[in-house]
């Protein structure tokens, strides 16, 4: 079965992989906020949405760390790239499996959850209103948020992120130990979400994001879900790719530049090597009394055999 079906090109796992995981990501995540929503708050609060998009992050990189990495967000990719950690001709089929993944795990919310909305909403699905659950799937904005507040809100959020993970996966900073790194990945989407959550709900992904938009847009919502709050749409697309470029620049000029390489330690090894044997000759020319071997023979010379 292996042998005939088994993937044999690398960038085919990979890509096969970044789906699955973003949509593992967007179900978990999504799902809870649905959860909530349409329960009208009866099964769910702002804390169970961050613990769903947190275990969702985490599960996602379980699911494909060990083949793609684990991206499962465009940013991320991006700050991979500009730090050559993956190779650039990779970063488009990156980013088109994070977005068809993204899709597919918002259809499937909406699948699961299709007669609950069907209840809420008497089939008027709509973004606005008492009855509304566009934000469901994507994010909108707070009424007290400007264009900038939210580009800015974008940027930072996403650089945290971007920044917290490559300080986990940096081997050569404290890191996470072997197997944990995306239960660590996991807790950021919580601090994120329980410290930046106000204005917009951090999206943080632009495949997240823009991959269930796309989706409401076909199934039923309508153009609205990009009209709403001036064009909104385009803020959690954009924002986090430059969060990510910002988090990627940072943590490379002031952490892993700084790094001690392999060849610098191995010379450090070897200097240190070389002090110790320089040590452990020294020493032994010394007696117990820390006279040399010479000082000793000298001093047990009688004074006539130092007479002509």
């Amino acid at each position: 079965m292996r042998r005939r079906c088994g993937l044999k090109h690398g960038i085919c796992r990979e890509f096969l992989a970044e789906f699955l995981g973003t949509f593992v990501l967007v179900l978990f995540g999504c799902g809870s906020v649905a959860q909530t929503v349409l329960s009208r708050n009866q099964l769910g609060e702002p804390l169970t949405v961050h613990i769903g998009f947190s275990v969702g992050l985490m599960m996602a990189v379980y699911v494909a760390g060990g083949v793609s990495g684990g991206h499962v967000n465009p940013a991320v990719s991006l700050a991979m790239v500009l730090l050559g950690k993956l190779k650039i001709w990779k970063f488009p089929i990156y980013v088109i499996a994070q977005f068809l993944g993204a899709f597919a795990g918002a259809a499937a919310v909406f699948g699961l959850y299709y007669d609950a909305f069907m209840d809420f909403t008497s089939g008027i699905l709509s973004v606005t209103g008492i009855n509304a659950t566009g934000h469901i799937f994507a994010s909108y904005p707070a009424r007290h948020l400007s264009i900038l507040g939210g580009f800015i809100d974008q940027v930072v959020g996403s650089g945290m992120l971007v920044l917290c993970i490559l300080a986990i996966i940096d081997g050569g900073n404290i890191g996470a130990p072997k197997g944990m790194e995306p239960f660590a990945i996991g807790l950021i989407i919580m601090g994120i979400g329980v410290s930046m959550g106000l204005n917009c709900g951090y999206p943080l992904n632009p495949a997240r994001d823009l991959g269930p938009r796309l989706f409401t847009a076909v199934a039923g919502w309508g153009f609205e879900v990009f009209s709403t709050a001036g064009y909104w749409w385009w803020i959690p697309v954009v924002g986090p790719m430059v969060g990510g470029v910002v988090a990627a620049v940072l943590y490379y000029l002031l952490i892993e530049l700084h790094h001690k390489r392999e060849a610098e330690k191995a010379e450090e090894e070897e200097d240190d090597d070389e002090d110790d044997e320089d040590e452990d000759e020294d020493s032994s020319l010394k007696d117990k009394n820390g006279s040399t071997l010479f000082e000793t023979s000298f001093n047990n010379m009688d004074v006539h055999q130092l007479q002509l």
